[in-house]
């Protein structure tokens, strides 16, 4: 959120600078809009945090250690060895007793084996890590709504703004898409993203009633084997293009980045194989929000598509493609 390396990408002409409400406080986003609309021309869009579990601030280089106990609340506390709290309060209402939660990708895992009105108690069956506001993936899942009452706020404050894009973060279902379409502006530009087991179940109804769908790999690889991940990324590409609706693929794109100011030939082959597979967006996330050269992993996602235009087109010009290319965009977090 610095004004001049937003001059820089929007110099750079990225497509679309995405506000993730995850990280962003309701009362923070007025504030961000306008900086961003103060220093760039390039859209706007605002991504739901959606139905996801989370949780709450907690002490700096918190450890959970095997064997121990913890508290699972439903109000906002600050989390320590001794407890943590949970969001949104509704999911207490359908969790279960022996229910299974990881926090973050390689966090601690709860078992619940007690619940306390609104509230739990859990024992940590593998220690580990926890930061502040890490998503938590519970099994089974408990009911949610597939967007939060900050989203509804968030998407008030964007129509009274002007704002045009909005994505719908662990889309499951065409009801969703369909209850989010009635929230935004009719005209408005409606991202589905594909990041949940659920989601992959009914991907083509999400993809069909989405102006777009974003497969967001990281979540993703919270419910789905990692090994298996690659290969849902290509199917949800392949029936993007079959029914003709812009897909762009997230998480990881240039991870090395993020501390590095020069990204690894493995990043840079997943990147031309994502292009080749038919995506039509590449999505920076903390490359570009938290990263040490938020510009210059811009730099390389365009020289990444510039190297895929150039070979595509001779390729196309030898006659050993087909297919023509899709038209090219990098976004940027």
């Amino acid at each position: 959120m610095d004004p001049e390396v937003i001059r820089e990408l929007d110099a750079r002409r990225v497509d679309l600078l995405r506000i993730n409400l995850s990280h962003t406080r309701i009362e923070d986003l007025r504030a961000a809009i306008d900086l961003i609309r103060a220093s760039s021309s390039v859209p706007i869009s605002l991504d739901t945090e959606g139905a996801q579990v989370r949780c709450g601030p907690v002490v700096p280089g918190l450890d959970l250690e095997t064997g121990t106990t913890i508290d699972l609340l439903s109000t906002p506390v600050l989390g320590d060895a001794q407890r943590i709290s949970l969001r949104p309060r509704c999911i207490f209402e359908t969790l279960e007793p022996n229910a299974t939660m990881t926090i973050d990708f390689q966090g601690a895992a709860l078992r619940v084996i007690a619940l306390r009105g609104n509230g739990a108690r859990a024992l940590v069956e593998r220690g580990g890590r926890v930061g502040s506001n890490r998503a938590v993936t519970i099994t089974p899942l408990p009911s949610l709504p597939p967007i939060t009452r900050k989203d509804v706020a968030a998407i008030e404050l964007g129509r009274r703004l002007g704002i045009g894009h909005y994505a719908l973060s662990f889309a499951a279902s065409k009801e969703d898409v369909e209850w989010v379409r009635e929230l935004i502006p009719p005209d408005a530009y409606l991202i589905s993203k594909l990041e949940s087991r659920a989601g992959v179940r009914k991907m083509d109804e999400i993809i069909v009633g989405s102006d777009a769908v974003l497969i967001d790999r990281g979540d993703l690889s919270r419910e789905i084997p990692l090994e298996e991940v690659p290969f849902y990324q290509k199917e949800i590409v392949r029936r993007a293009n079959r029914w003709q609706r812009p897909v762009y693929v997230a998480t990881n794109l240039l991870e090395s980045m993020v501390v590095s100011g020069r990204p690894t030939v493995a990043e840079a082959n997943d990147i031309a194989n994502t292009l080749l597979d038919g995506a039509h967006g590449l999505v920076l996330a903390a490359e570009t929000a938290i990263g040490v050269d938020p510009v210059g992993s811009v730099d390389m996602v365009l020289r990444c598509i510039s190297a895929f235009e150039r070979t595509h087109v001779l390729a196309l010009q030898q006659g050993s493609l087909a297919a023509p290319m899709p038209e090219m965009s990098a976004s940027v977090a």
